[in-house]
């Protein structure tokens, strides 16, 4: 018995110590720095994609908040609302429903830093879960101002 009240401190803090790293785990599994580099698109690899003569262009859709995509915005993309929550990912599925499951599309957020993006994972985890191969995720170090705008790339404003 003894042993035991000796050691319960020890136990107490093995126990709640792996819960809350198991907890905290479970909070950067949405974290966009979790997305391999092969599913990445730079900014300059993107704008030359949109300004290259093909007529192929991919279907971008914009996976963050309302405000920023009225704010500013790449022309063309679409907006379908934060893929952080079940509502913006059933948009993105129902969109991308019909479409070839070998359609080029490119997601992008923009809200903050990229190891703190909360919208870019689920929505690529949701377009690979439905067998879309030709995902890639706009990589956005900082934010869509400071990485996109300030870039002088292309931007549209409003709906």
């Amino acid at each position: 018995m003894s042993l035991l009240i000796k050691f319960r401190p020890l136990l107490f803090v093995l126990i709640f110590g792996t819960a809350a790293v198991a907890l905290t785990s479970l909070g950067f599994a949405y974290h966009a720095s979790l997305i391999p580099a092969s599913r990445q698109i730079n900014p300059d690899e993107l704008v030359r994609i949109l300004q290259s003569a093909k007529p192929e262009k991919p279907l971008m859709i914009q996976v963050g908040s309302h405000v920023l995509y009225t704010q500013a915005h790449i022309p063309g993309s679409e907006y379908i609302g934060p893929a952080s929550g079940e509502s913006g990912l059933q948009s993105l599925r129902k969109r991308v429903e019909s479409l070839p499951r070998n359609e080029f599309i490119v997601l992008y957020c923009g809200c903050c830093p990229w190891s703190r993006c909360p919208n870019v994972k689920p929505a690529d985890d949701a377009l690979h879960a439905m067998g879309f191969t030709n995902v890639k995720i706009l990589y956005i170090s900082n934010n869509f101002g400071a990485d996109w705008v300030e870039k002088g790339y292309p931007v549209a404003k409003g709906d």
